[in-house]
């Protein structure tokens, strides 16, 4: 048995998904002591940028006719499907960024298509915590509604395309402290961030359980 964690911070210190997901993993841990923790940061260990590329290619090349590199990029991309195939449950840290998702988790998203099969319900029933942060508001109401191009799309990959039994939790305005111009809602933001701690500390167990 083991759990899989992947974290996408570029600010591994100081990272708000981390310290929410590492409440589920704490509390997930606590009941499988003696099971591992595999872990993958796309933030601090990013993958290559051309390996979707040369991993897709590789696909429709006939083995003797592909390139080292393509045959190391095709490598790559089954050992990512495998981690996500052989875990038995699942935590993903992934923040937003310039509204929308990083480069490097859609590489590492790209990739494990690449290696799974476009159609392959590789999650299909696992248990799966979505940990996912934002600096700002995105909200119904606020001036940026719409602008938060990152949380469906996750939610569509996860749940939708790798059918993960996905319990997602959203903490915004993680920059209201240091931002004079976020003063404001300084107490709204303190409120999200009481309220994702115990939605951990509940997605944990519940992870622990399933």
């Amino acid at each position: 048995m083991y759990l899989f964690r992947l974290d996408a911070s570029i600010l591994p210190a100081n990272s708000a998904s981390a310290e929410i997901a590492e409440i589920v993993q704490n509390e997930w841990k606590s009941s499988h002591p003696a099971a591992d923790v595999v872990s993958r940061h796309l933030g601090t260990d990013p993958l290559p940028a051309d390996a979707w590329a040369l991993a897709t290619t590789a696909s429709f090349t006939a083995e003797a006719d592909r390139s080292q590199a393509q045959r190391d990029a095709a490598a790559l991309a089954g050992e990512l499907a495998g981690e996500l195939r052989n875990a038995d449950a699942l935590i993903f840290a992934v923040p937003f960024y310039n509204y929308g998702v990083s480069q490097h988790f859609k590489t590492w998203v790209d990739l494990v298509i690449a290696g799974a099969g476009a159609t392959d319900p590789i999650l299909k029933a696992k248990p799966a915590v979505l940990v996912t942060t934002i600096g700002g508001g995105y909200g119904p109401g606020t001036p940026r509604e719409g602008w938060d191009h990152s949380t469906g799309y996750l939610e569509r990959i996860l749940r939708n395309v790798w059918e993960a039994d996905l319990t997602v939790i959203k903490r915004e305005l993680t920059m209201a402290a240091a931002m004079p111009a976020m003063e404001a809602l300084r107490d709204l933001a303190a409120e999200q961030h009481t309220a994702a701690q115990e939605a951990a500390r509940t997605a944990g167990k519940a992870l622990a359980g399933a």
